[in-house]
């Protein structure tokens, strides 16, 4: 959710004094020019390609080359960071460009009510949070009804890359056309991200300046994780995965001739995703392959859609203690000693985290850090937010969560009800994997918060998709109920 207080990581940890986020890196000009020139990298794109392929490029381009964290401080507008260039971007060349005009509201009512819930529940943590915080040493101060203008800006622009694929990528080439942008950007993305396994993470440093995280975050299992231009390791590991992934199913449901070739940069992937050194990632590969290369489509989406039922229900689930956390650390440490810590030390900050925002629990604590635990003398933050739940949950309160994360997983909901009524014949593989991706996406929001633009560019094309299907099943039950065609009166 954009305009929540991202601490995954010191880079973005709230300060008392500051607007949303630590003061910017000293990026070089490059940065900043990358930035603003971005929108005629997309014009470029919306001239050479068709609307689906630019659209994909425009965002995923911009995710993996320009710099992260830094943003352009314009006036009266929200800043604009790597993920606003990518979808405002994007739009202007579909308005200016293409001339095109395209519909925000999903046919699903639950659907609008969430989007109207996602933009509008600022001002009511706004209006929950005029009082100031005070610390001996510091203070968080009150929100005003800027920050809700503010916050609710950065939520429109969010949806943008949502909004846009519903109308461009609903299609089953389109789909395909998403796996295969996966699967090439992986390749171009892969030379950058083994030199950094080799030679530690350097390349935004001497491209754009700054070092984007904390370093000591880049070793691991003896060597380096690569960082390129994303925000962390983790972030460029589950990149590696959705690469592999998306070329694992264009493997099985390729044309003979090109299964070969497939399975050859499939097998490279894979390789790259290993040096990424993160066992997160690693993981969910090791589970998925199977399920992309066994299972019926039909099952692939009920597996989707459970790994989202498991997401929508784990805040309420860990909110009564029925998570069995203690057991998990246990299994954890028996596998790991190191990987258990890192475990135990999340789990452990959850909990004060969801304590803390059991106080405020409809609208949340709102920005400045308010939903995070702080020092009662200095004020400083004691505490690290990893997962996108505990962050959206603190921040945006239970209808924050529901808004967030309740538009992403029901595009998956509605692709299992369409594997329920349809045959698997009807179903698209590419549909299909590019549903179990977001489902594992939303999934990867429980430890980390790695939603990016993409991830609102695939719950738009997938939602855009089970409308369509569902379109079409409906005109099959008219063509065969005689008692439903046009012009017939039912009693």
């Amino acid at each position: 959710m954009r305009g929540h207080d991202s601490v995954t990581d010191p880079c973005y940890r709230l300060t008392p004094e500051s607007d949303s986020q630590t003061p910017m890196p000293d990026a070089n000009p490059l940065a900043y020019l990358m930035l603003a020139l971005w929108p005629v990298a997309s014009w470029m794109l919306f001239t050479k390609m068709d609307p689906a392929r630019a659209l994909i490029w425009t965002v995923l381009g911009a995710y993996m080359l320009l710099p992260p964290v830094v943003a352009l401080d314009l006036p009266l507008v929200p800043d604009i960071d790597k993920d606003a260039a990518a979808g405002l971007a994007a739009l202007a060349a579909v308005l200016f460009l293409l001339r095109e005009r395209f519909g925000i509201w999903p046919e699903s009512w639950v659907g609008r009510g969430l989007i109207v819930l996602y933009i509008l529940s600022p001002f009511a943590t706004v209006l929950t949070n005029s009082d100031a915080i005070w610390f001996p040493g510091a203070t968080l101060p009150a929100l005003r009804i800027y920050d809700s203008l503010a916050v609710v800006g950065n939520q429109v622009i969010a949806l943008i890359p949502f909004f846009l694929a519903r109308r461009f990528l609903a299609g089953d080439q389109a789909m395909r056309a998403i796996l295969v942008a996966l699967m090439v950007a992986g390749l171009i993305y892969s030379l950058p991200m083994l030199v950094e396994s080799r030679l530690s993470p350097q390349l935004n440093l001497m491209v754009y300046g700054f070092f984007q995280h904390d370093f000591s975050q880049a070793i691991r299992f003896g060597g380096f994780r690569p960082f390129v231009f994303m925000p962390h390791g983790l972030w460029v590991a589950f990149f590696a995965m959705m690469c592999f992934i998306a070329t694992v199913t264009l493997f099985r449901a390729g044309p003979a001739p090109a299964r070969p070739r497939y399975l050859m940069i499939a097998l490279y992937l894979l390789v790259v995703l290993l040096f990424c050194r993160s066992a997160g990632p690693v993981v969910y590969a090791i589970l998925l392959v199977p399920v992309v290369m066994v299972l019926s489509r039909r099952m692939q989406l009920l597996v989707a859609g459970a790994i989202v039922a498991v997401v929508i229900s784990y805040p309420l689930l860990r909110g009564l203690h029925l998570v069995p956390v203690d057991e998990i650390m246990r299994f954890a440490m028996g596998l790991n000693p190191e990987r258990g810590a890192s475990l135990q030390f999340r789990i452990l900050n959850e909990e004060l985290l969801l304590d803390h925002a059991a106080a405020r629990p409809w609208f949340g604590w709102g920005l400045y850090g308010r939903g995070l635990l702080h020092d009662p003398v200095t004020g400083e933050i004691n505490v690290i937010a990893d997962g996108g739940w505990i962050i959206a949950l603190g921040t945006f309160g239970w209808a924050g969560y529901i808004a967030a994360f309740g538009l992403l997983a029901l595009p998956v909901a509605l692709m299992a009800r369409e594997a329920l009524r349809q045959s698997s014949a009807a179903l698209s593989p590419f549909a299909c994997a590019v549903t179990l991706i977001l489902a594992v996406n939303l999934f990867d929001l429980l430890p980390n918060d790695t939603q990016i633009p993409f991830t609102w560019l695939m719950a738009g094309a997938v939602l855009g998709h089970a409308e369509a299907l569902r379109a079409g099943w409906k005109a099959a039950q008219r063509r065969d109920d005689p008692m439903l065609k046009p012009g017939r009166t039912v009693l």
